[in-house]
Order: C-alpha cells, then sequence, then structure tokens
C-alpha cells in the first residue's frame, strides 16, 4: 500500500468511526476545509473519503449546504440486518483461516474489556467493544468481498445502537454481549468456526429484536 493510499485510509476509518460512535451526530455538517487543516492534507483527499462515506450511507452532499451526516433509523434497516445476519454465518463457512494462539489471545483482551463494563457500563465504550468484535469475527475469514460487504454493512447500521440506549437497559445489553463473547471463546478455542458465525448471527437477530424490529 503507498503512501496516499495509507493516508486515505487512516483518514476514512477516523471518520467513519466518528460518525459510527456519534461523535458526528447526525445532521452534522463535515467541513472539507477544517477536515484538511486537521489531517494536515489538501482539500482533494478529503473529498475523496467523504465521496466514500456517501457511498456507504453514511453522510450526503446536499446542494448549497454541504457533507451532511446522514441519519440511521431502525425501520429503514431491516433488510440490511437480515443480510448481516446472513453474511455472520458465511463468515464460519467460506474461507475461514487457521486459528491461531494469537486469535485467542485478541479474544481473550475483549473477554476482560467486557468484564470490566458489566462493573462500570458506559455507551461509547460498549460501543467501541462491539466495533472491535467485528473487526475481530471479520479477520477469521480469508474471503475479502465477503469482508468488505460485512463491513459496509456493519458500519451502517453501527450508530443504531447507540441512537436507541436511551430506551434500553444499559447493563442488561453489556450482560448479554459477554455471554455472546464467551460463547464464540468457547467455540472458537474448539476451532469451530462454523459455529461462531452461527452465535453471531443468533445475536444479531436477538439485537435486532430488542431494537424493535422484525
Amino acid at each position: 500500500m503507498t503512501e496516499a493510499s495509507e493516508r486515505f485510509a487512516r483518514m476514512h476509518a477516523a471518520l467513519r468511526d466518528r460518525i459510527c460512535l456519534l461523535d458526528y451526530t447526525p445532521g452534522t455538517r463535515l467541513s472539507e476545509a477544517e477536515l484538511a487543516t486537521e489531517f494536515k492534507t489538501s482539500r482533494t483527499p478529503v473529498r475523496r473519503v467523504l465521496a466514500r462515506l456517501e457511498d456507504e450511507g453514511l453522510v450526503q452532499t446536499r446542494h448549497g449546504i454541504g457533507t451532511i451526516v446522514t441519519d440511521a433509523n431502525i425501520r429503514t434497516m431491516a433488510q440490511t440486518y437480515e443480510l448481516r445476519m446472513e453474511l455472520a454465518q458465511l463468515a464460519g463457512q467460506l474461507s475461514p483461516r487457521p486459528v491461531r494462539p494469537a486469535d485467542l489471545q485478541r479474544l481473550d483482551a475483549l473477554c476482560r474489556q467486557t468484564e470490566a463494563l458489566v462493573i462500570r457500563p458506559d455507551p461509547r465504550a460498549f460501543a467501541v467493544l462491539n466495533m472491535h468484535l467485528h473487526q475481530f469475527l471479520t479477520s477469521l475469514t480469508s474471503n475479502a468481498a465477503l469482508c468488505q460487504v460485512s463491513d459496509r454493512l456493519y458500519y451502517q447500521t453501527a450508530r443504531i445502537w447507540l441512537l436507541a440506549i436511551p430506551d434500553l437497559d444499559l447493563l442488561s445489553e453489556v450482560q448479554i454481549f459477554a455471554a455472546e463473547i464467551w460463547q464464540i471463546h468457547t467455540a472458537l478455542s474448539t476451532g469451530d468456526l462454523r459455529a461462531v458465525g452461527l452465535l453471531r448471527r443468533a445475536h444479531i437477530s436477538m439485537s435486532f429484536k430488542r431494537l424493535g424490529g422484525f
């Protein structure tokens, strides 16, 4: 990867995460000039990043206004969640790679962080852990196309939980997540990636149900 490509990837990931973690709430206007100054680059790379975010459904360019962070609504995301569930299951079947000791160590770290979160629940920290779990599970397949589509759909829906948190029981959600992590750990310890995919599919379905979907 070239230096320009790496810089583009870092900027894209940073802005995407800010949107998904509600650092940029729906309706926020993103200034090309301000972003160019922050990332110490010209406005041309910023425009490219914003164009990609628009293609991913996270921002929208409005004539005379600029680039605005889009909203995320559970009622409009039912089909996206349905596809996410199927892709989660496929991740355990299509081109799974061998489980390495480093994978279990990485999952151990997520388990410890989740246990700490049960003691002191925090919505943003929980959202970050969810993001890290998605990234970890995606890394278990070598199917690049599957990873790309899974990422796109995940980040389209990632904000919904944070937007819905006032209507949810945060501690209960964290405890459910902790149970999921340990179930995945048990399956991964035996090298059963098919079971990992099925577990993730089930938890996505139950999460969407609790959010009021289906």
